[in-house]
């Protein structure tokens, strides 16, 4: 298959707006939102992903409420008529602020991601490949929304005989106030980059999607170790590094170095023989200060599968661990470009990397 560049974002759409989806819902298609809520118009916003322009079928109806408290309503509307709400009651959004949704299409259910975080899963109800429309109504106003496709080309990577492929992927994406996106124009669809994605093997449920390629037998289980790749472009606001493995029964430490050049600018170190996950920077051979406080326990387990998304800002790394966010490292090398390098090494299995 041959890149395929996705389709043109609607830029600053009036609301309410209703928009074809080219080519309907697929497999990997990611669809971000952005935009901000209106302090001082109602209290309710709706995505809503339907066939046609009707609204009588709603296959994914996403509607945060600022209410009692504020919760998130999730249902399907079949033929005029709405299925068992599922209700989230936790509101990540805040009226007057800017937000940035981004839908993920999978074979078994939508994955939203809310300002860079998992916030909720949502099981298909209907066939997804039937919709063919996103509406959005509601207190918000919009900047845009975009459409990432999963077009995949198949490459050889250097250094082992583990096939991989590399999917399109939208260019940076603005936070804040309502502006375009870099490189995005009406006219013109957004400049391809390069995300690298290695599968080795996929566990079924695992967090984040797979562009589908024929199944290939592999030499080994698993990555060889130590693993090094490149992060084609380095890194940018909105670049997703994600990796899943399986720690191995016995370990005691093992890394994820991001570099530049013959510096660490991140170093995530979970340390079994310490209980603590040590994050650092190494400039010219020298460390700098750790950081090790968390939020919750020790994420990793021996023994256990885990998989790991770091989720790059503009000011910091998000890291997340199972899906959960776990804590955020400020850069301290500000050139994010030239940080186009991931080490991972110790004690563990390597069954999927994305860069």
């Amino acid at each position: 298959m041959a890149f395929s560049g996705s389709q043109a974002p609607y830029l600053n759409p009036a609301v309410p707006f209703s928009g074809t989806i080219q080519g309907g819902l697929q497999d990997g298609l990611q669809i971000t939102v952005n935009g901000t809520v209106l302090s001082s118009s109602g209290s309710r916003f709706a995505v809503d992903f339907q066939t046609g322009f009707s609204g009588n079928d709603i296959a994914f109806h996403f509607n945060p409420r600022f209410e009692d408290g504020g919760y998130v309503v999730c249902n399907t509307r079949q033929k005029r008529r709405w299925g068992p709400e599922e209700r989230k009651m936790h509101m990540p959004l805040q009226k007057g602020m800017p937000f940035d949704l981004c839908f993920l299409v999978q074979s078994s259910d939508f994955k939203v991601m809310v300002n860079g975080s998992l916030f909720v899963q949502y099981f298909h109800r209907v066939p997804f490949h039937r919709v063919d429309t996103i509406s959005v109504n509601g207190a918000v106003q919009l900047s845009y929304i975009s459409f990432q496709n999963p077009r995949t080309v198949p490459v050889q990577p250097a250094f082992s005989m583990v096939p991989f492929s590399q999917p399109v992927c939208f260019p940076p994406r603005p936070r804040g106030r309502r502006q375009k996106p870099p490189g995005v124009r009406p006219a013109n669809p957004a400049p391809i980059t390069q995300t690298v994605i290695h599968t080795v093997q996929s566990d079924p449920g695992q967090m984040f999607s797979t562009p589908a390629l024929p199944p290939v037998m592999y030499p080994h289980p698993a990555y060889p170790m130590p693993f090094v790749t490149t992060i084609p472009g380095g890194l940018y606001p909105s670049k997703s590094i994600i990796l899943s493995g399986t720690v191995l029964p016995s370990a005691q430490r093992f890394h994820i170095n991001l570099c530049s050049g013959s510096h660490i600018a991140f170093h995530l170190n979970p340390r079994f023989d310490e209980n603590a996950v040590v994050r650092n920077t190494q400039i010219n051979n020298c460390w700098g200060s750790e950081e090790r406080s968390l939020p919750r326990k020790m994420p990793f387990v021996r023994g256990q599968s885990f998989s790991v998304w770091i989720l790059c800002d503009t000011h910091c790394l998000k890291v997340a661990v199972d899906g959960q966010h776990l804590f955020e490292y400020y850069h301290r090398l500000r050139n994010l470009p030239a940080i186009n390098k991931l080490e991972v090494g110790g004690d563990i299995q390597l069954t999927h990397v994305q860069t």
